[in-house]
C-alpha cells in the first residue's frame, strides 16, 4: 500500500508539474533607434557649391573647400572632397571609383545607385559597400566641366556593419538631400 501512494504522489507530481505553456525561443529583436525630425540649412562658405545639410550635424570646411560635416549624435563623419574639373573628369572618376572599390577586401557587396539632374547639371552615384568596410557610403556628384566633390561617410567605431544599419540609413538620407539640394555658384556649366 505504501508503493501505492509513492506511485500516485509521483505522478501526481509529475502532472502537477507538467501543466506549464511550452517554452519557446524569443524572437529575434531588432534595435530601435529614433532619430529627431531634420531640419535643412545652407552652411555659408566661399565654396563655388553650397547644399544644405542636417541641423544635426555640424560642417567645418577648409581653403580648398574640403568640408567635414560631422553628426555627433551618430559619432559619424562625412568627409568630402572638392576638385575643380581641369580637362581631367576621367581621372576623377577613376579615382573616385577606386577609393569606393579599395573596400571590396571587408565589403560583402557594393552596389551604386546613379543621381542624373540634367536641368541642374548634376551627375553621380551613391555607393553603399555592405559588410565591415571602414567606409559604408561613398558618393561623388559633379557638373562635368568644372566641379567635381566625392564623399565617403567614417563611423568612429569599428566596423560592425549589421549595428549600424540604422544610423546608415539616416546618413543615405542626408547624403540624397545634399546632391538634390546641391547648387554650383560658379555660373553656368558649359554646354
Amino acid at each position: 500500500m505504501h508503493k501505492y501512494y509513492i506511485s500516485i504522489s509521483i505522478v501526481i507530481a509529475i502532472l502537477c508539474l507538467s501543466c506549464k505553456e511550452d517554452v519557446l525561443p524569443k524572437p529575434k529583436a531588432q534595435l530601435r533607434l529614433e532619430y529627431p525630425v531634420v531640419k535643412y540649412e545652407t552652411p555659408v562658405t566661399d565654396c563655388p557649391y553650397e547644399f544644405e545639410i542636417s541641423n544635426q550635424s555640424v560642417a567645418q570646411s577648409n581653403d580648398k573647400c574640403w568640408m567635414n560635416i560631422t553628426y555627433p549624435s551618430l559619432n559619424a563623419t562625412i568627409n568630402l572632397t572638392y576638385r575643380p574639373v581641369e580637362n581631367n573628369l576621367n581621372e576623377l572618376f577613376i579615382e573616385a571609383e577606386k577609393l569606393t572599390f579599395n573596400h571590396t577586401i571587408k565589403a560583402d557587396a557594393i552596389s551604386s545607385i546613379p543621381y542624373v539632374n540634367e536641368d541642374h547639371k548634376k551627375f553621380g552615384a551613391i555607393y553603399e559597400v555592405t559588410g565591415n568596410a571602414a567606409s559604408p557610403l561613398q558618393f561623388h556628384i559633379t557638373d562635368s566641366t568644372k566641379n567635381f566633390i566625392t564623399g565617403a561617410v567614417y563611423f568612429n567605431v569599428q566596423p560592425n556593419y549589421d549595428s549600424i544599419i540604422p544610423a546608415i540609413d539616416y546618413l543615405h538620407k542626408d547624403i540624397q538631400h545634399i546632391m538634390e539640394s546641391l547648387q554650383w555658384k560658379n555660373g553656368k556649366t558649359d554646354d
